[in-house]
């Protein structure tokens, strides 16, 4: 099958950066399953116009954390008087207007407890993003109402990738690792030119996120090296 790379919609900085995966085999299994699923009728989550999301709202230039989810979410809420999908192609941000999800709220917590931000209504993460933090989930689709459903796609495959890549060609990167899941990811870093921050993960499943001065942690970094930090409260 051919991979048209002017169809995937990021920027062209990002396509520049990892067109090697773009290119590779496992990628054009990924688009098979994909389009298969779709051709099922499958409710997919994101939609489709925002399975990129993450890449195209932070630019590469300006990158500067990566925040590591592992699956779209998987549910969805009416909001004004429309059945939307909580996934919006950003790992543990959600639409405006849709209620805030358990690990979120704890995301929100530890502002609060670290930074003494108050926690805004609002679960959209965005803001975040145009700051240059790159909100990647490990797997980027989801069939609705059914967690890890795509996992036999090989988005892990690229979002690995994606990791590789921005370890070799990139310096003095974030990376926040939360959870056993991400912290498995560290082996693919170069922890010599990029910070690995680890924590317990957000879910309140979990324990011991809420202190971990995870932000606090990145913005330190940051202005070691010379970065402007992250306005964590701007959302």
């Amino acid at each position: 099958m051919t991979i048209n790379l002017d169809k995937i919609k990021i920027p062209d900085d990002w396509k520049q950066l990892l067109a090697n995966e773009f290119l590779s085999p496992y990628f054009a299994d990924i688009k098979s399953h994909y389009l298969n699923a779709l051709a099922n009728k499958e409710m997919i989550y994101p939609k489709p116009h925002q399975i990129f999301a993450a890449f195209a709202l932070t630019p590469l230039s300006s990158l500067k954390v990566v925040i590591l989810g592992q699956d779209p979410y998987h549910g969805s809420a009416m909001i004004n008087g429309e059945l939307t999908p909580q996934a919006m192609g950003l790992s543990f941000s959600v639409p405006r207007g849709m209620p805030i999800p358990p690990s979120l709220k704890n995301i929100y917590a530890e502002l609060s407890q670290s930074l003494h931000i108050t926690p805004p209504s609002h679960g959209d993460l965005s803001g975040w993003a145009r700051q240059g933090v790159l909100l990647l989930n490990a797997i980027l689709s989801v069939r609705a109402n059914a967690p890890a459903s795509h996992k036999h796609f090989g988005w892990e495959y690229f979002s690995d990738g994606v990791i590789r890549a921005l370890s070799a060609r990139k310096e003095h990167l974030v990376f926040m690792l939360w959870g056993n899941y991400a912290k498995k990811k560290a082996p693919l870093i170069d922890s010599s030119k990029h910070k690995i921050i680890t924590a317990p993960h957000p879910s309140p499943l979990a324990r011991g996120f809420v202190g971990s001065n995870v932000f606090v942690q990145a913005n330190i970094y940051l202005q070691e090296h010379a970065q402007e930090p992250i306005a964590w409260e701007s959302l």
